[in-house]
């Protein structure tokens, strides 16, 4: 395979699950990364962040090295304090970015 690209292609096409596996974590890669990239355009540390949402720093410092995900009642107070919204896509075939500001 020449590119990470291809190799998706093929799991996908000779093993489904395992491609929506890779889906899934892309997916919460790019929401992660929009929170980092909007932590760093306030000019925020991950402890600034963490105070201003009532979290402890460890946890910000998990989600953001990808050491555990979010619930969603803390990913929602995490995106409001950084002025983002989470859109929740219901239909697989409408393809929307899932993170506004």
């Amino acid at each position: 395979m020449a590119t990470w690209n291809d190799y998706k292609k093929h799991v996908r096409e000779s093993n489904p699950e395992i491609g929506r596996d890779i889906d899934e974590v892309e997916e919460r890669a790019k929401i992660v990364s929009a929170m980092i990239d909007q932590r760093h355009n306030l000019n925020l540390s991950q402890r600034d962040l963490a105070e201003m949402c009532g979290l402890p720093h460890s946890s910000v410092a998990r989600i953001e090295s990808g050491k555990s995900s979010p619930n969603l009642t803390t990913l929602l107070k995490i995106f409001d304090t950084l002025g983002l919204t989470l859109t929740v896509q219901t239909d697989p075939h409408r393809r929307m970015s899932p993170i506004t500001k």
